[in-house]
C-alpha cells in the first residue's frame, strides 16, 4: 500500500517526501479531531464504579 502510494506522488523526490509528511499529518489530523472523539464514548474507559 505504501508503495502504491509512493508510485502515484508527483514530482521529484524532495516534494514527494513533502506531500507523504502532510499525508501522515493529515490522516493523524484526522484520526485526532474525528475519529477518536467519535470512538471515545463507545470504549468502556470511562466507566468507573467505585463501591
Amino acid at each position: 500500500m505504501y508503495e502504491w502510494i509512493w508510485r502515484h506522488l508527483p514530482g521529484p523526490l524532495a516534494v514527494r517526501i513533502a506531500e507523504a509528511v502532510l499525508l501522515v499529518l493529515g490522516v493523524v489530523a484526522l484520526l485526532l479531531f474525528v475519529v477518536f472523539p467519535w470512538v471515545e464514548p463507545m470504549l468502556p474507559f470511562n466507566d468507573v464504579t467505585t463501591e
